[in-house]
């Protein structure tokens, strides 16, 4: 039995892609480890088919960080049997190729964005230069790469003239149980439910301006799902807007506990901003993920998301990342006719994406490996 080691930066906790690309492996006869980081208030993972490892490090964020998992990951590739690395992202490559070079073992690389065009890199130039060398280093010498949008790929083979595959972030066609109500985890009958969710609630992805547009919606109620950098901001401008009773705040939750809150909400937001390139190339899979919960969605007006969107009528395209926009949006997807006509569209295009289809991208790379 091959094995395979997974790295990624984050704790494991709630990144669906990794996961689903472990269960693939593992269903595929790989003996597979997951290895990321574990922060001190990191909730305990429940058991899995697979091997993971979360490192506890001194440091959480900055440069800093970077270094020490940079070398720790380096240390624990080298002394651990494997047959097969798979770097998840960037801020992973570095030790993943220089082991997969000094061991001669395969090497995947598994881009889940385009990493320096991201905003929090492009914005520091030296931590431009840093990423941008490594990036230069390993790229050309990669055999099998993979990404998430058809942007992302375009724009890497324009760089390097090599074609990643192309998996989006999709989920399974396996649907979680229908375990909550709405009374039940606290949403009002009596109002149209907007969710915005996400494992990364930070600036330029639209959360500040929902918040803001919930003073001309005063018959909707927004419930914000996940953490961030962003949330002790926008819980404190709710109290300021006195929208206390209208918006509501909810930690991180398993995949299972979030697709409940999904399914049970009216129209799914997706607002990110043109902030850097990344941005402009970015797919969610939060996109995805409403469509599965066939909940209809107002985005932000990013090409990607928007050809889904029209080619499917799924929802509403904001003119612009701004209170009125927004709400303008949302009114305009919350007339019945309109909205039950997503509806049913996103009934469609759930059969369409589907874990199960990015699957077969997959098969292609992997089983030459096995």
């Amino acid at each position: 039995m091959k094995r395979v080691i997974l790295s990624v930066t984050n704790d494991l906790y709630t990144d669906p892609r990794v996961d689903k690309v472990s269960l693939f492996l593992t269903r595929k006869g790989f003996d597979v480890t997951l290895v990321g980081r574990c922060y001190g208030d990191s909730p305990a993972l429940e058991e899995r088919p697979y091997h993971t490892k979360r490192m506890r490090l001194l440091f959480r964020r900055g440069w800093i960080f970077y270094a020490e998992y940079q070398l720790r990951l380096l240390l624990y590739l080298l002394f651990k049997q494997c047959d097969i690395l798979v770097a998840n992202d960037l801020d992973t490559l570095l030790p993943n190729y220089l082991v997969s070079k000094w061991k001669k073992k395969e090497l995947v690389y598994d881009s889940h964005e385009y990493f320096c065009g991201e905003l929090s890199v492009v914005s520091k130039p030296i931590s431009l230069k840093v990423w941008s060398r490594i990036e230069r280093h390993c790229f050309p010498k990669l055999k099998r790469v993979i990404t998430v949008s058809q942007s992302i790929v375009d724009q890497y083979e324009k760089e390097y003239g090599i074609r990643p595959f192309l998996v989006r972030n999709i989920p399974s066609s396996k649907t979680f149980p229908l375990t909550a109500t709405r009374q039940s985890i606290g949403m009002p009958e009596d109002k149209t439910v907007l969710i915005l969710q996400g494992n990364s609630i930070v600036k330029e992805r639209g959360g500040e301006e929902v918040v803001e547009a919930m003073k001309f919606l005063p018959e909707y109620h927004l419930f914000i799902v996940g953490d961030g950098s962003l949330v002790p901001q926008l819980k404190e401008r709710t109290k300021e807007l006195k929208l206390e009773n209208r918006i509501t705040f909810i930690p991180r939750q398993t995949p299972e506990k979030l697709f409940n809150y999904t399914v049970l909400a009216d129209i799914g937001l997706c607002l990110d901003k043109n902030v850097s390139p990344n941005a402009s190339f970015s797919l969610p899979n939060k996109i995805f993920e409403y469509i599965k919960a066939e909940t209809p969605l107002v985005v932000s007006d990013l090409p990607e998301r928007v050809h889904i969107v029209k080619q499917y009528c799924l929802g509403e395209v904001a003119e612009a990342v701004e209170p009125v926009a927004i709400a303008e949006a949302v009114k305009r997807l919350s007339k019945p006719e309109v909205w039950s006509k997503c509806r049913e569209n996103c009934k469609t295009a759930a059969q369409a994406f589907t874990w199960e289809n990015e699957e077969k991208v997959l098969e292609t790379i992997y089983t030459p490996l096995m």
